[in-house]
């Protein structure tokens, strides 16, 4: 067991989970109160809240199945960078709105084929987990591809702004979709879908809504990757630092 797993490939898988939904709720909750209307910034923080409440239950369970006793504060407060597993994608930083419904679009995109076939875990800890997850995925996904239309066929300058996030955030999609061999080893047992299976769901959504929206993918098939295996941009430190910083402060700290 090393810094990127955990006892068994089922708590590994967990955790990964969890660490794309704990690193995206910090980052939306980072924009509350900067949204453009008050209802944005209340559906912002909400976003965010049911991102963090999925971390917890896959955090939770993810202790249960190690057994020695680390809880959904020690995975999320207390693990350095390199030991963070999310993709890349929902670490990148809040440019401006459509980005943020961008990177939201595209993650949703991705959660709710996730959390179907979940549903159908033979571990039914996880199926559980995942149609809880299906019913707030659902509504994500529903909220930011009307945003993304929204703006992508508003004014000239909302259409421009959309088409910039997508192609500055293109190059970290591919690894929303990737498999390796935890998954493998999961998919064998019927607990998990290979990634790979999600693609062509992925894919559908996307064109989908950018040709409701005339935008377009980017021009760029470059693809980066490396979340999976700790490998992460310059921005994920700095949003562990102020996400971790109270309880590596004050080490055992109780409300």
């Amino acid at each position: 067991m090393n810094t990127l797993t955990t006892s068994t490939p089922l708590s590994t898988y967990a955790v990964r989970l969890a660490d794309d939904n704990v690193v995206l709720g910090q980052r939306l909750g980072e924009y509350i109160s900067m949204a453009p209307e008050l209802e944005e910034d209340l559906a912002i923080g909400n976003t965010a809240l049911d991102h963090i409440g999925i971390a917890r239950f896959l955090f939770t369970y993810a202790g249960e199945l190690e057994g020695d006793g680390r809880s959904e504060d020690d995975f999320a407060m207390f693990r350095p960078e390199r030991a963070y597993t999310n993709a890349l994608l929902v670490e990148q930083p809040n440019t401006d709105f459509a980005h943020i419904l961008v990177r939201q679009f595209f993650f949703d995109a991705y959660q709710v084929p996730l959390w179907e076939r979940l549903m159908a875990s033979t571990d039914s800890r996880l199926a559980g987990i995942a149609a809880k997850g299906l019913k707030e995925a659902t509504y994500h996904l529903r909220r930011s591809s009307t945003w993304v239309v929204r703006l992508g066929d508003g004014t000239p300058e909302s259409h421009a702004r959309t088409q910039a996030a997508i192609d500055g955030l293109w190059r970290y999609t591919v690894e929303l979709c990737s498999t390796d061999n935890v998954e493998t080893t999961l998919a064998e047992h019927g607990i998990a879908p290979m990634a790979t299976d999600l693609a062509s769901d992925w894919a559908r959504t996307v064109d989908t809504v950018f040709e409701e929206a005339t935008l377009t993918r980017c021009a760029d098939d470059f693809q980066t990757s490396g979340g999976r295996i700790g490998m992460h941009t310059e921005y994920l430190g700095h949003l562990l630092a102020e996400m971790q910083w109270m309880q590596r402060s004050y080490p055992g700290l109780t409300w």
